[in-house]
């Protein structure tokens, strides 16, 4: 399995109560959160075997029971593509998930196919088959990664919207300079720490930004390795506020939090998150250049 299906495969496990409310901005309405999701990892390899040749295409599969509010069992197919090339048969594999998946268990299944992926001309949305009268219209959800508006993203306080926004900046970043996707990749991290998320999924949404984008100059893989733990060891032990305190300190008090509110400015984080972090007021934050 490679890296980066075992990335996702971890993301989603990390992230599932999130994934659930990125695609249904209902879902507490809808999903009981206090019942434990079960990953049927198991079901799902017995009617998909691993293929045997080690150059086989591999795809994340998950398949979840989740419990609505109303007490009924439900599962959840998430499939997502990671190769960049073109299927021309990923419809009709989508289609035999679904009626494996009735015919064996009959539970109500929707599903979900992300295709994290650069051709941007790929997206089959469905599947169709019709023979003398008979026939079967197949239609799943669908999620192109690269189509992702970035303002939209980095709006969100949604942890899985910034492990989308993680898999695109990997998905660009293919056409940049080592130099320039370490800028914005590491502005990404620090970004993630004002973000109103909780302290361990900052932590695991740095684990998957570290490992998910790449670089090709090894010294320069080593040292976002480095600031990437750095900036998770932090969000790890204290908060935002602290973090800014102690950057300070060490740069020496006011001057300190003016650099620090400069740097914050540079990455595009607003002026009112940046008073609310630093203490400094506007006037002071909108002459900062």
């Amino acid at each position: 399995m490679k890296r980066d299906d075992i990335l996702w495969k971890a993301a989603l496990e990390d992230l599932f109560d999130d994934f659930l409310r990125f695609f249904f901005p209902n879902a507490e309405e809808i999903f009981d959160f206090s019942k434990k999701f079960q990953y049927l990892d198991k079901e799902l390899e017995q009617l998909f075997p691993p293929e045997n040749d080690i150059y086989a295409p591999r795809y994340v599969d998950k398949l979840i029971k989740v419990f609505t509010l109303n007490g009924q069992e439900e599962w959840i197919l998430i499939h997502i593509e990671v190769q960049n090339y073109t299927d021309q048969h990923f419809a009709s594999r989508m289609f035999q998930y679904y009626y494996r998946i009735l015919d064996k268990y009959n539970k109500p299944i929707t599903a979900f196919a992300i295709f994290a992926d650069t051709n941007k001309n790929f997206h089959p949305k469905q599947y169709k088959r019709d023979f003398m009268g008979t026939g079967v219209h197949y239609y799943y959800n669908t999620f192109k990664i690269i189509d992702q508006d970035d303002d939209e993203l980095e709006a969100s306080n949604n942890p899985f919207a910034i492990a989308v926004l993680t898999a695109k900046l990997a998905l660009t970043g293919q056409r940049m300079k080592d130099e320039q996707l370490f800028e914005k990749a590491y502005g990404l991290a620090k970004r993630l720490l004002v973000k109103q998320i909780p302290k361990d999924k900052i932590r695991k949404l740095m684990t998957f930004l570290r490992h998910y984008v790449r670089f090709e100059n090894k010294e320069l893989i080593h040292k976002f390795e480095q600031e990437i733990a750095i900036l998770a060891e932090r969000s790890n032990t204290m908060g935002i506020e602290e973090f800014l305190l102690d950057r300070a300190e060490k740069k020496g008090k006011h001057e300190g939090v003016i650099a620090v509110a400069l740097e914050m400015k540079k990455d595009g984080i607003s002026d009112e998150q940046i008073a609310k972090f630093t203490k400094l007021s506007l006037e002071e934050i909108k002459k900062l250049s």
